[in-house]
């Protein structure tokens, strides 16, 4: 099998890919060598890929890429219904679990502003979270098992799930779910980039490794009016202030302080001249909270909060709260598949400490269904770290055979381990 894509000429990481750390283990059956070799094919990939982003929703040309390399490998994967992502199973011995590994594969509406060969060639449209990363690894992972499965050594079937809709509401995973993604699946596992580890690191943590993520809108209105005269109106620019600075503080005040809850306003609009008091006003952002318990409890509390903070000034409220995601909540016994692995594959240096993230995931609702847990994959470059859903974000592509590495041994031992 030879990738539908070639590593562009000149390129300086072909012969200098991350070698296998001491103190890992060899993947079976020369596999590692076969890695080796496919490495300058999926690194052109992920450059494919990140030069040719789809947002949220319209991943068609992506998940079209991933059918056709998963077909080269041999094997059959299917689109999910609106053609837009990917579940592609890799058979084993029948009598075998089922273990599932996802990656997301949408991208951000973010303009790229790196200059670089692979620079996002659609304006507006960025891959600043890294799944172009996380797309490339399972492509390998898919690769590698899939010679495994032909050598009759999978002791199982590992199912391959690329997502779309990572990013927006209603999430990608709810449509995966809904088109059977997780039957018969006993263990689901992933991995997300973090910047902040450097390439050879993977970050664990049983529990919440993530907090959960819903969306708030505040729309007021009001008659309108001359600015000369706000007392024979309602002052909707007025109103719009004290939701946005009152009402993320009182809302934090009515949960305990160890919940982690955050509001956070990101876009605010009212008027459009100097001396017009406008009849709309709007905001919007995000509520993300730590804890599940706190989270059940949110709406009502926001919703409360800011009928109360906006009631003296009059103005009409109407307020949408779109639930999101809960937190990522990592089992433990499929963290110590994931140590095991990450032992395996780089060393017992290799397992770092990962706090509990502010972000939002929707892996969380796969972990609502069935056991697993979602990883860290170190992709920090030298000097300054960008974040991600910036802008200039890029990864350290030495951090895919990391990947694939890793996520092969996960897939090995969670199957042996479910057996």
């Amino acid at each position: 099998m030879t990738s539908a894509l070639t590593l562009p000429t000149g390129n300086q990481l072909a012969s200098s890919w991350l070698a296998a750390p001491s103190g890992s283990e060899p993947l079976p059956f020369e596999l590692d060598h076969l890695l080796h070799l496919r490495m300058p094919g999926l690194i052109a990939t992920r450059r494919h890929l990140h030069s040719h982003p789809e947002l949220s929703g319209e991943e068609f040309e992506t998940a079209a890429l991933i059918a056709r390399e998963l077909s080269l490998a041999g094997l059959r994967p299917r689109m999910l219904p609106k053609g837009n992502g990917v579940i592609c199973d890799i058979d084993g011995r029948p009598d075998g679990p089922v273990i599932a590994l996802r990656a997301d594969i949408d991208a951000l509406p973010l303009t790229d502003s790196k200059d670089v060969s692979y620079r996002s060639t659609v304006d507006g449209v960025c891959h600043a979270c890294g799944h172009d990363v996380h797309t490339t690894v399972m492509l390998g992972v898919g690769m590698l098992l899939a010679q495994l499965a032909d050598l009759g050594e999978l002791p199982g079937r590992v199912r391959l799930i690329f997502q779309p809709a990572e990013e927006i509401l209603p999430c990608g995973s709810l449509e995966v779910i809904e088109a059977g993604g997780l039957d018969d699946v006993v263990q689901i596992f992933a991995l997300h980039c973090d910047p902040n580890l450097p390439v050879g690191q993977i970050g664990l943590r049983v529990g919440p490794i993530t907090a959960a993520a819903d969306n708030v809108t505040v729309r007021l209105t009001g008659p309108g009016g001359h600015t000369a005269r706000p007392h024979l109106t309602v002052d909707l620019v007025d109103a719009l202030g004290r939701l946005i600075t009152e009402v993320p503080a009182l809302v934090s005040r009515r949960v305990p302080a160890n919940s982690g809850l955050l509001l956070v306003f990101g876009h605010a609009s009212a008027g459009t001249r100097y001396n017009v008091i406008p009849s709309e006003a709007s905001a919007s952002g995000t509520l993300r909270v730590m804890d599940r318990d706190t989270w059940e409890l949110a709406p009502k509390i926001v919703s409360q909060v800011v009928r109360d903070v906006v009631a003296p000034t009059g103005a009409t409220v109407d307020l949408e709260y779109l639930r999101g995601r809960p937190p990522v909540c990592n089992d433990s016994r499929a963290i110590g598949v994931l140590t095991a692995a990450t032992t395996a594959a780089l060393g017992p240096e290799g397992v770092a400490e990962t706090p509990q993230s502010m972000g939002g995931e929707d892996f969380s609702w796969y972990l609502e269904y069935v056991p697993g847990a979602l990883a860290r994959l170190g992709v920090g470059r030298s000097g300054p770290n960008v974040d991600l859903h910036r802008a200039s974000f890029d990864a350290d592509e030495r951090a895919i055979p990391v990947g694939v590495r890793l996520m092969v041994q996960t897939a090995l031992r969670a199957l042996a381990a479910a057996r």
